[in-house]
């Protein structure tokens, strides 16, 4: 695979596991458990979740014209 391909597989990957701790806290929105252990490891498993993500993003050396890089006059 190239670079291009191994960011691809590796954004869906990270992205599926955001979806799911997604799911589950939306899961626990609507029975309307917003508080206690079970909600505190949901939260604490999308906010790990998207800062893997996110730090994929920021990391990849793949040029992006949305993201405007250090130095540049965007």
């Amino acid at each position: 695979m190239n670079a291009a391909d191994d960011f691809r597989f590796k954004s869906h990957e990270l992205l599926l596991d955001l979806d799911a701790a997604i799911n589950q806290m939306m899961m626990f929105v609507a029975t309307r458990e917003l508080s206690g252990e079970r909600w505190c490891a949901a939260v604490t498993q999308h906010t790990d979740a998207y800062a893997v993500w996110s730090s994929h993003l920021n990391e990849s050396s793949l040029p992006n014209p949305h993201i405007p890089r250090p130095g540049s006059s965007r």
